[in-house]
């Protein structure tokens, strides 16, 4: 793609960045002098933004680039993650109103309050080191593929590069840098996608001959329930638990909603986010579908699918266009980068230095934040020549395959926590450890499966998104028969975090803080979700 940019794509390009380092100075302006400027923003950021946020952290360089090659590679099965647009409105119906009430920055810091210390330094520690070795490491390694291919630079610079300016904001600017440059990135993210489908689809003739040329498999989502790579069943149903994991309980994603200054705000902001969240579809797995009828028409050429991308924008797109499309493929790099680093060092500081230190006064705090940024990006460029050896495609697919190892336990505990007042602070933390077990055994075994059999083989081999379901079951098994044979959680402590506990006057509060309007445009989504799913039937 280096070879195909010209001088107003440089021009372009350089305005997106003066203007991303403008809002970016504006923010480190306003000085962070405590952790809830820092780390939620001041608790003061409105819905668009909060939306906006939601996505740009969700959509990475690699979710582009990877999203569009598994278009043309396997049409429209991947279509099911995207439409977890649905889970993102759980987030603010059912669980951010628990969260806020409880008064948490964290999740961890949540679990303590709804269970005790276990179960967050558990989550604490977890989610950390599951930040480091997969979100930061597959997030700089594809960012680092993406630059050296657009800027015509090497591999190891293009990394350093991203790194270091994302770093660098995230670091003075904290949260409210973050969300904000977030933003302004979702809209060139989204404007620069459109571009792609827009003129894919009038190059190849049309929606109704694209669907002719690519064929009816390439628009089916619902692929057989014994399909090795894509089963419906997998899908839908081992995809929701991922979903409600990454979506409701994750820091990453979570944390964007608590910057609001009260509920309706949040909500909001996840009703909008849901909405983008559907974006995806139509703006990188579509254009995915349409490189694959444009090469069996023979007008272009790839040879793997994470070319996909960059050889459609240097066919399709126009000089001055194709500047405002590596623009937002950069805003996909840096938004999820600088998400991850806030997050990563938010957890840090409030869920274990605080907690080791209980008196410390804000303002350090603060400057414990932003150290623990600082480290982060440097354990991440440690990890780049690591990352490099390894390779990004096979790690990605192994990385998609871990969140489902991972989610089961954390969703049973959250789900449960909220939903069943008799579940405990024992029940939680024997769930969570029984999770790390399984999971970790899975991994091990996958990696020597073609010497096993019998049960093990199958354990194993089993497909990642069935394996989910039946493990999410047995944690369900777990935490409600250790939480039985156990003493039952004190109503004191948990009062107002679980659907049992809550006094007529948070019910009141709660009923009061939606309108008529966030109930059409929720309902709206979920119909919009149900006629997409319906559609790519085959």
């Amino acid at each position: 793609m280096n070879s195909t940019l010209e001088t107003l794509d440089w021009i372009v390009l350089a305005g997106y960045f003066a203007i991303l380092l403008g809002i970016a100075w504006w923010v480190i302006s306003q000085k962070n002098k405590t952790t809830e400027d820092y780390f939620l923003a001041g608790r003061n950021v409105g819905w668009f933004v909060i939306g906006a946020s939601i996505f740009a952290s969700n959509i990475g360089s690699e979710h582009v680039v990877g999203l569009a090659g598994t278009g043309a590679e396997s049409g429209m099965p991947m279509a099911h993650y995207e439409l977890h647009a649905w889970i993102v409105l759980l987030l603010g119906w059912f669980f951010l109103p628990f969260y806020m009430r409880s008064g948490a920055f964290t999740m961890p810091e949540f679990l303590e309050k709804r269970f005790d210390s276990r179960s967050r330094w558990f989550l604490s520690i977890f989610s950390i080191a599951g930040y480091v070795l997969t979100k930061v490491s597959v997030t700089i390694y594809a960012g680092g593929i993406v630059v050296s291919q657009l800027m015509g630079i090497d591999f190891l610079t293009g990394a350093i590069i991203t790194v270091v300016i994302t770093g660098l904001y995230t670091i003075l600017g904290g949260m409210k840098a973050v969300v904000y440059t977030e933003a302004f990135q979702t809209v060139v993210l989204l404007i620069g996608a459109s571009a792609i489908t827009v003129m894919g689809l009038n190059a190849v003739g049309g929606w109704n001959e694209l669907k002719a040329t690519a064929g009816s498999t390439h628009f089916d989502m619902w692929r057989p329930a014994n399909d090795p790579d894509f089963p419906w069943t997998g899908l839908l149903f081992g995809g929701t638990i991922v979903g409600i994991w990454y979506w409701c309980t994750d820091q990453y994603i979570v944390q964007r909603t608590l910057a609001a200054n009260n509920i309706k705000i949040g909500r909001r902001g996840a009703i909008f986010g849901a909405f983008l969240k559907l974006a995806p579809i139509f703006l990188f797995l579509i254009p995915g579908i349409i490189a694959f009828a444009l090469r069996k028409k023979g007008l272009i050429t790839y040879e793997k699918s994470d070319q996909v991308f960059p050889t459609l924008v240097s066919y399709l797109l126009p000089t001055g266009l194709k500047g405002l499309v590596v623009g937002g493929l950069m805003a996909a790099l840096m938004s999820s980068l600088a998400s991850v680093f806030n997050s990563a060092s938010t957890l840090f500081t409030v869920d274990i230095f605080k907690k080791i230190y209980p008196n410390s006064p804000e303002i350090k705090l603060v400057r414990i934040g932003k150290m623990a940024t600082g480290l982060i990006v440097v354990l991440g460029m440690l990890w780049i020549p690591i990352m490099d050896k390894i390779g990004g495609g096979v790690l990605y697919q192994y990385l998609q395959n871990v969140q489902a190892y991972i989610a089961p336990p954390i969703t049973a505990v959250f789900v449960l926590g909220i939903l069943w007042k008799r579940i405990n602070a024992l029940g939680a933390i024997a769930t969570l450890f029984y999770g790390l077990i399984t999971g970790t055994l899975r991994i091990i075994l996958e990696l020597y499966k073609e010497n096993l059999s019998g049960f093990a083989f199958w354990f194993a081999d089993v497909n990642f998104s069935h394996y989910a379901i039946f493990n999410f079951l047995a944690c369900v098994v777990v935490c409600i028969v250790v939480s039985l044979l156990t003493p039952k959680p004190s109503e004191e402590q948990i009062k107002g975090l679980t659907l049992g506990t809550l006094s007529p006057e948070q019910r009141k509060a709660n009923r009061e803080s939606y309108s008529l309007i966030d109930v059409i445009i929720s309902l709206l989504l979920v119909a919009v979700v149900i006629s997409i799913l319906v559609y790519f039937r085959g």
